[in-house]
């Protein structure tokens, strides 16, 4: 199906229609069109007339938005989504949250009476669909990904961990990227799973160990005080040599166990813990730090922090983006951010994603880090040494 750059507004009052035409209009769109229901544009799709921009209204006749979310979805519509609504905010934020769950490319929600302020913001998010974008993830077999690891095709990338009170550089989070001969540069999501439900998950973590802790090493060796963090799969942490491997490791390059942070997302944390507890316990014993990562997306939070030997507490950027300006998400945040300084945790705010995150977060005391694209992207170790050197 062809696409074109056609900004779609759908909404049954004409009023509507036309301001939101004017304010695209003011803010350079030269392709504007309206359709006043969900099964207008579902016809247009079908016929191969697919926009690039889509403002839905959630309150349409006969299908509303909610519904139609669905039929895009069906019919995989690859290109931008903005809600809008007379309703009040969770209603929205449900509706971009279905928008996301079904795999939507959802720039933001907005209120009505729209203002000309409120769409440029979310706009600024918004490329053309002919703009260079990461691919979709693909799966990749078992035994070409048992063959990148024995070739050595996996590397680094490193993100920054900063503290919030001066923009100090304390450490970097490792995220492993696949260098693929003919696909260029692949993301984890392509062949973590692959590797987990493969039995190859314990050689890759090794192999990513191995390489955060020789640049750890050459890092410290050049007067640098840095930290590096690593995520490890349950399947590492169920297996009962797994500790020995990590300190035997930490040996070989000459790194102290407390300058490696193994990450653990919480969402993933199994029900049955004798083996998990045993291997965490035995490397909080050697002073290794452990951090929970993507807090608050998991289903028992606070018993995972009662049980594990946790140190370290990872506030997922689902609340941290935009808590500034969202109530639920502010609240959220801040009881995260006071039961674990009240637990002796160290915080880290995920996903600060601009100036307004930042200012936020500066507001909330000295001792909380942060990490996302408003401190810098990941990068490698290379490029992330040069970064060390400039302002940033």
């Amino acid at each position: 199906m062809a696409n074109d750059h056609t900004c779609l507004i759908v909404d049954d009052d004409p009023f509507q229609c036309k301001l939101l035409s004017h304010q695209l209009a003011s803010l350079g769109a030269d392709r504007i069109e309206t359709c006043t229901s969900a099964a207008e544009v579902l016809n247009r799709i079908d016929r191969g007339k697919i926009p690039d921009l889509l403002i839905l209204d959630l309150n349409l006749p006969e299908m509303d938005g909610l519904e139609m979310l669905r039929h895009l979805a069906a019919r995989h519509f690859g290109g931008a989504l903005i809600l809008v609504s007379g309703e009040d905010e969770p209603i929205l934020a449900t509706a971009a949250r279905l928008a996301r769950e079904h795999g939507l490319c959802i720039l933001g929600q907005l209120r009505k009476p729209v203002t000309l302020e409120a769409l440029s913001e979310v706009l600024v998010c918004h490329r053309p669909r002919s703009a260079p974008a990461r691919r979709p993830a693909r799966r990749y077999a078992a035994e070409v990904l048992s063959r990148a690891l024995d070739e050595g095709q996996l590397c680094g990338f490193y993100q920054p961990k900063v503290r919030v009170a001066d923009a100090g550089v304390v450490g970097a989070e490792y995220l492993v990227r696949w260098r693929h001969p003919e696909d260029g540069l692949v993301f984890p999501d392509a062949f973590i799973p692959v590797a987990e439900s493969h039995g190859l998950i314990g050689r890759l973590t090794m192999s990513v160990l191995d390489d955060a802790l020789g640049q750890l090493h050459v890092w410290r060796r050049q007067g640098l005080d840095l930290t590096v963090a690593v995520n490890v799969s349950m399947a590492d942490l169920s297996h009962p040599g797994f500790a020995d491997r990590v300190l035997g490791l930490c040996r070989r390059h000459g790194v102290a166990p407390e300058h490696l942070v193994l990450e653990v997302t919480e969402s993933r944390l199994e029900r049955t813990l004798t083996a998990v507890l045993e291997v965490l316990g035995r490397l909080r014993l050697n002073r290794l730090r452990l951090a929970i990562d993507d807090f608050g997306t998991g289903h028992s939070s606070l018993t995972r922090l009662r049980d594990l030997p946790f140190d370290e507490l990872k506030i997922d950027r689902s609340f941290t983006h935009r808590a500034w300006q969202d109530d639920k998400r502010r609240t959220i945040f801040e009881s995260s951010l006071e039961m674990g300084r009240r637990l002796g945790l160290t915080v880290v705010a995920e996903g600060v994603e601009d100036g307004e995150d930042w200012g936020y977060l500066k507001n909330l005391g000295q001792d909380l880090l942060a990490q996302g694209y408003h401190v810098a992207r990941p990068m490698p170790a290379e490029a992330f040494s040069r970064w060390l050197t400039h302002p940033h």
